[in-house]
């Protein structure tokens, strides 16, 4: 029995409503059998003092002695007890249905969303419920539906990553496939620019797979930060040094514009050189020859805001949201190789920023306009 009631809300509303309508006869029971006798001599018109017990006249001068008085009061007692009990029980019998249909009306939308998670645990997230009104339990469905989309959200993502992931391999792959075949059947010559084909290759399918294993453990939280003051100054050197060459032999101009006397920030600076780096190289990508890629910092309240601005392709707006979601693409078209990236570094570069306390965000004006990306550090107190 006790087992049955704690499995069925029902029961323990039932209960819980039994409970307190005999707790209520019980109090009004009690409280009529100690005022009773007071209200009786006051409405007879009796002192403080007075009560219908043996030797008290209560209308003696009507010539009513004190047994008449005594059976008048048992009867009134007998007649109202009775009236109570009639009372209670109608008001018992009411209240339990009333109970029974509050408890129904509670434990209805309760199942409901315990059929609804069951249904999604078995693989259906686009299951919905209606949220009902403004009370606890209306927001209890919104709250549920808010998690369903979120989980549609994330199987989605799941499934993309897969596709992404398994895209991504088999490029590589089936280009040093394809050259290993053509080399074992004599179509392609054993040149040392066959080789050097395969090795790029190889090399690319080394570099995702060091990718993927970063994004893995810094979605994890498993890295190590170093934290300390430093300057903005020595790192975006250090990034304008490293993509020299490469902004040289695309045309593009890269360069920095520092205000002097910024403050200090705290950050790990392998890993903010890391970030700058992500950006950087998206920006070049996407930069077409004789365009511009400037690094920017400004300050703003208690941090320093560090953008990379260029003159590149653009990102429409409705893309803007997603582009730190990992593999995500713009034009899903390209692939990798030619130029489209997989998102995996502006994924990292999110985290890295997230885990130094601050944020990155992207703008762009439209398609052709260019794009900025900027990340804020806090400043050391």
């Amino acid at each position: 029995m006790s087992d049955y009631i704690r499995r069925h809300l029902a029961v323990k509303l039932f209960l819980s409503y039994l409970a307190v309508i005999l707790v209520g006869g019980l109090v009004l029971f009690l409280a009529t059998r100690f005022t009773v006798p007071a209200a009786f001599n006051q409405h007879m018109g009796l002192g403080p003092g007075a009560g219908p017990g043996p030797g008290q006249g209560m209308m003696q001068g009507n010539g009513a002695g004190p047994l008449m008085m005594s059976d008048l009061f048992t009867n009134f007692q007998a007649s109202f007890n009775q009236a109570l009990l009639l009372a209670l029980l109608a008001a018992g019998l009411v209240a339990i249905l009333v109970s029974l249909l509050l408890s129904r009306g509670i434990v209805a939308p309760v199942r409901v969303l315990m059929d609804a998670s069951r249904r999604i645990a078995g693989g259906n997230y686009t299951e919905r419920v209606r949220t009902g009104g403004p009370d606890e339990l209306g927001q209890l469905a919104h709250s549920f539906n808010q998690m369903t989309e979120k989980l549609e959200q994330v199987e989605a993502m799941r499934r993309q990553l897969i596709g992404d992931v398994s895209h991504e391999l088999r490029t590589p792959l089936t280009a040093i496939k394809g050259s290993m075949e053509g080399l074992m059947d004599g179509v392609l010559p054993a040149a040392p620019e066959t080789y050097q084909q395969i090795h790029q290759e190889a090399d690319r399918l080394a570099r995702l797979v060091d990718d993927l294993q970063e994004l893995s453990r810094i979605e994890a939280g498993a890295y190590p930060l170093d934290i300390r003051p430093m300057t903005v100054s020595p790192l975006v050197e250090t990034t304008l040094k490293r993509f020299a060459s490469q902004a040289q032999a695309k045309q593009i101009e890269l360069r920095s514009d520092l205000p002097a006397g910024l403050p200090p920030v705290m950050a790990d600076h392998d890993r903010i050189t890391q970030v700058l780096t992500n950006l950087v190289g998206n920006a070049l990508q996407y930069t077409p020859e004789n365009g511009r890629v400037t690094i920017l910092a400004s300050r703003h309240a208690d941090q320093i805001h560090i953008s990379v601005v260029d003159t590149g392709i653009g990102i429409p707006a409705e893309h803007l949201p997603q582009l730190f979601t990992r593999f995500y693409r713009v034009d899903k078209s390209r692939s990798r190789q030619a130029g489209g990236g997989s998102g995996i570094g502006l994924t990292i570069a999110r985290y890295l920023v997230e885990a130094h306390g601050g944020r990155i965000w992207a703008e762009s004006a439209g398609a052709g306009q260019g794009s900025t990306f900027t990340f804020s550090l806090p400043i050391v107190a």
